[in-house]
């Protein structure tokens, strides 16, 4: 059976649309002219275009360019869309006109219905705005929210998980490694405090570049110019979205560049592929010390949360880990579609803002989920297999670089070759090949000492 639909127009015909669907011909015809991948516009992106709509009928109607109950009515309806109410109402694929128009308009269609009938999707709705100045917008207010609810909150959660553990386990002494080959000992507080100096670090890079993508092109219009907008439209949207949201909004200095170049967005999509690259590190780090448990370094056991093969019972895998690694592999590469987008602008208009906003949108929340499970799930609950760190440490054959203030680098680099080659430890050849007695020796070779660094003599 065929579903009931009605009959819309356009400035192009008519169109059947759905019966009970809230948008209208514009949005139809993006239905039916982008049937390319089933990815629809993420929610967070849907509320911001709620939100920046209801922002802008307030301004119009503070400037008096709106009356008042058409004013009221849009913004009534917009904060409804902001809410979540009606997302099955934005059908149109992520892989649509460069400019975010069809999803602009489907917005102003969806809108105007709640609105009313006397309220006109381009007339009121879209009064003062093009999707070339909108979308972009939508797009910055919509990453600043999910960075600042979701992203941020988590990336200290993941720190302050690392530095507690960091604490707790400060006393345990490890072999260090350079080129996955032993080197000097330091403890496993030592090492968790850097992974937890990499997520600190991240967090603040990325507050930093939400300075800039929080400078917002609304008030554009079309190329840049303002051309058919209030000269104080931009800043009151911006007024309005920071009283709304609790964020601070400003005007962009240029207009001409937040139309034609989402530098912002580039540079924010940076520092999320640099945290991407810090969540490897730790993921690869953990997926080590946690390998073996017989045939691999063994210093650390996981939680154990799944059974690991299909075939070899009692198999336990770094699950976690794991898929914090392809986040962060997914992330990387959502960065490089969102520099090659950049790159995509021609003279006034970049075209390529849907796909930049799915890609950024996508990064924000898959590392923001990620980092609370990596923290909860695997940095939370992992046990030390401290008499196996022990043992590693007493017979690791870099402790002979203690001696070098003493006895020379190449005396000890004897006595480490010697170390190793007959498998004992390094005080039982020292005492050997050198005067030095053995308290010296334990003193100078203690593992514990050796982890405050500085000069021993």
């Amino acid at each position: 059976m065929t579903a009931p639909s009605r009959i819309e127009k356009d400035s192009l015909g008519e169109i059947r649309v759905p019966a009970d669907a809230l948008y209208g011909a514009q949005t139809q015809r993006a239905v039916d002219n982008f049937p390319i991948s089933g990815l629809r516009l993420p929610r967070q992106l849907i509320r911001a275009l709620g939100l920046v709509k209801a922002a802008c009928a307030r301004c119009n109607g503070d400037l008096k360019l709106l009356p008042s109950e058409p004013a009221a009515a849009i913004v009534a309806a917009a904060e409804q869309v902001a809410e979540g109410k009606h997302d099955h109402h934005f059908p149109v694929d992520v892989f649509q006109t460069g400019s975010g128009t069809s999803s602009n308009m489907n917005a102003n269609e969806v809108i105007a219905r709640l609105a009313g009938p006397a309220v006109h999707p381009n007339d009121h709705v879209n009064l003062g705005q093009s999707s070339n100045d909108l979308f972009p917008t939508a797009i910055a207010v919509g990453a600043c929210l999910a960075l600042s609810e979701q992203l941020l909150p988590a990336l200290d959660h993941l720190a302050a998980t690392i530095e507690r553990r960091a604490d707790e386990l400060s006393s345990v002494v490890k072999t260090g490694r350079t080129h996955l080959m032993d080197a000097m000992p330091l403890t496993l507080g030592q090492e968790l405090s850097g992974w937890a100096s990499q997520v600190r670090g991240a967090s603040t890079r990325i507050a930093d570049a939400m300075e800039h993508l929080s400078a917002l092109p609304i008030g554009g219009t079309a190329v840049g110019t303002g051309i058919n907008t209030h000269p104080s439209f931009g800043a009151g949207v911006c007024q309005s979205l920071s009283v709304a949201t609790g964020l601070t909004f400003r005007l962009m200095d240029n207009l001409f560049a937040g139309l034609s170049a989402p530098d912002s967005l580039v540079e924010m999509s940076g520092q999320l592929k640099t945290l991407a690259v810090s969540l490897m590190k730790i993921s690869n780090d953990l997926r080590w010390m946690n390998s073996g448990p017989e045939a691999g370094l063994g210093e650390i056991v996981l939680p154990a949360l799944q059974p690991g093969s299909s075939i070899m019972p009692g198999k336990v895998n770094p699950v976690i880990p794991e898929a914090v690694a392809m986040v962060a592999a997914q992330i990387i590469g959502n960065d490089l579609a969102i520099t090659i987008a950049g790159q995509s602008g021609n003279f006034q208009l970049n075209v390529m803002w849907p796909m930049s906003a799915y890609n950024l949108l996508q990064s924000i929340e898959l590392a923001a989920t990620a980092t609370r499970v990596l923290a909860d799930k695997a940095i939370a609950g992992f046990t030390v297999n401290v008499d196996h760190l022990r043992s590693a440490v007493d017979r690791n054959a870099m402790l002979v670089t203690a001696l070098n203030p003493v006895v020379g680098y190449d005396r000890a680099a004897e006595i480490a070759k010697q170390a190793h080659a007959e498998n004992r430890p390094v005080i039982e050849i020292a005492l050997e090949k050198t005067d030095l007695s053995r308290k010296q020796l334990t003193e100078l070779l203690d593992p514990t000492k050796l982890t405050d660094g500085g000069i021993g003599r």
